[in-house]
């Protein structure tokens, strides 16, 4: 079997944000598949993906704070600038962490681990809503 559709994340602040529920609800097939695979895949290049802590707060917090030090704005040797100074570190950080995960599907529910949640983690100022496309794919 194969399902595939694309859900909108409303605008969120920049930050890293746990959207696990909002993807589940999405997938009212995924029971169905006893073996599998899901594909989450986000389509903005100033947006990424990651898998991680999802029950202490403090670790996104963390996370945007090494993120924001380890890729500054404001660099002088940064030419893509016309967007505003966060749009090429958004770039960088998007292209560090990645646009897509691959999370495996065992008896109708993905297999993450217990303390392990799916981000979105935003790395603009002032972006919209952010789409995904979410493939299925198993028996």
């Amino acid at each position: 079997m194969w399902y595939q559709k694309s859900i909108e994340i409303p605008a969120r602040k920049r930050g890293f944000h746990l959207i696990t529920r909002e993807i589940l609800e999405a997938l009212p097939e995924l029971p169905e598949c006893r073996v599998g695979m899901l594909n989450v895949f986000i389509q903005h290049t100033s947006a990424s993906l990651s898998i991680n802590e999802n029950a202490d707060p403090t670790v996104r917090d963390d996370f945007e704070s090494y993120f924001s030090r380890a890729v500054p704005e404001g660099e002088n040797y940064y030419k893509h600038t016309l967007e505003g100074p966060d749009d090429l570190p958004a770039h960088i950080k998007a292209s560090v962490l990645g646009v897509s995960l691959n999370i495996p599907v065992s008896d109708g529910r993905l297999a993450l681990g217990v303390w392990q949640g799916i981000y979105l983690c935003e790395h603009r100022d002032s972006a919209g809503g952010r789409t995904l496309v979410l493939t299925l794919g198993g028996e």
